[in-house]
């Protein structure tokens, strides 16, 4: 590497406040990286008057950096470059260590790269450090075809940018880490829920079969129908809470919010199932987390699902009001009402090796202690079904329209 110094090269036009505050505003968003660095890249070629530039980043394994993104790069330059070690020369320095480093000598470039462009085309280079906290996440180069120097001032403000887009990088890796634990944690949700919907109907079926081989051995044709018409119905409900499963898993939340997604279900509910259905709303800002509207939709929704199916009611309702200290809503329909006075204390109880039929309750109840919360589900005032979720509300955290 040469450090002595030439003629100072003045950058072209590119206007590094509106840069950096574009910068500044996007590093902290958990984007791409190299959706970030594509729109930006050509802002930093021009601020430094470069020919061409690229970023790489580390790899998970540490060992070798990754081309992630380039502008004016030969083709041949960018297929050699995909992929380098770490360690290699003053691009290695620069993933080890924050600095900003000036490369005269490209010999080591144009080994693994292009002799053509290195030393002829590109006569020197610029590693710039991608730093966040004490970690070193990958470098950008800048690429010139003289041996001028750009101002300390430039450099200086190249250093700032190689912070910010470190940062946007951390946020990225965050954000991709984020979401495989989300899919790991929607996997096992999946998973628990088709075990508590189907494995002891399930059970209860295969219970029933040697019984029914005993009865059709032994020539009893009424047990023997008995024990078929178990399984058939066990079969039935099995293939019901399948669909129901399956229902949770496609149905995505309404982008425009819970209160949307209720409504668009009340504008159908009475063409699909002759009920009329009613939403009130007493609480202007609701104030739920993304993942907190999730839970509730799918409470509602399954409540929903229960009064079409079991009901037979004309009217139902979604009430949601707030008290000092709960959120709470309401769904309530004028139907047949329940045979349990308290359904949800059947749901904390021992099972019997039966066929249950609150498989649809347990997942409301699972979904009501992710929230936090309470979920009482019961007869109204002896006359319909009513199910109420309490969910705690906690110290404001900024507006949110829902």
């Amino acid at each position: 590497m040469t450090l002595a110094t030439s003629t100072l090269v003045q950058p072209a036009s590119a206007d590094p406040a509106q840069l950096l505050a574009v910068l500044s505003t996007d590093a902290g968003k958990p984007e791409d990286m190299e959706t970030l660095l594509s729109r930006f890249l050509s802002s930093i070629i021009a601020l430094a008057g470069a020919q061409a530039g690229a970023v790489r980043v580390t790899t998970d394994d540490g060992k070798s950096m990754r081309l992630v993104a380039q502008q004016g790069l030969p083709d041949i330059v960018v297929e050699t470059e995909r992929l380098v070690d770490r360690q290699c020369g003053m691009c290695g320095t620069a993933a080890s260590t924050d600095v900003l480093v000036w490369v005269d000598d490209l010999a080591s470039c144009a080994k693994h790269g292009s002799n053509v462009y290195f030393g002829s085309q590109c006569k020197s280079m610029l590693a710039i450090s991608l730093p966040h906290n004490q970690q070193i996440l990958g470098v950008y180069n800048l690429f010139f075809d003289t041996n001028s120097r750009i101002p300390p001032s430039v450099q200086t403000l190249l250093r700032l940018v190689g912070q910010l887009l470190g940062l946007s990088l951390h946020n990225a890796r965050i954000e991709r880490e984020r979401l495989r634990l989300t899919v790991m944690r929607e996997r096992q949700e999946m998973v628990n829920e088709v075990h508590d919907a189907l494995a002891q109907t399930l059970a209860y079926a295969r219970m029933r079969l040697p019984l029914l081989s005993d009865a059709i051995q032994a020539h009893d044709e009424a047990q023997a129908l008995k024990y078929f018409s178990d399984l058939k119905t066990a079969v039935t409900e099995v293939h019901d809470n399948l669909r129901e499963v399956m229902t949770y898993f496609r149905t995505r939340m309404d982008p425009l919010g819970l209160m949307h997604a209720l409504t668009t279900i009340a504008d159908s509910y009475f063409s699909r199932n002759a009920i009329a259905l009613e939403i009130r709303n007493t609480v202007p800002q609701l104030n739920l987390s993304d993942e907190q509207e999730v839970q509730v939709f799918y409470i509602i929704q399954e409540a929903l699902a229960n009064i079409a199916k079991h009901s037979m009611a004309r009217h139902a309702v979604v009430r949601i009001s707030q008290t000092p200290l709960h959120l709470e809503f309401v769904i309530e329909d004028d139907g047949l009402g329940m045979d349990e006075p308290n359904v949800s204390t059947i749901i904390t109880s021992a099972r019997p090796l039966v066929p249950s039929t609150h498989f649809g309750l347990d997942i409301m109840q699972s979904r009501a202690q992710r929230l936090g919360g309470q979920l009482e589900v019961g007869s109204k005032d002896g006359v319909g079904t009513r199910v109420r979720l309490r969910i705690p509300l906690e110290a404001p955290k900024g507006d949110k329209t829902t």
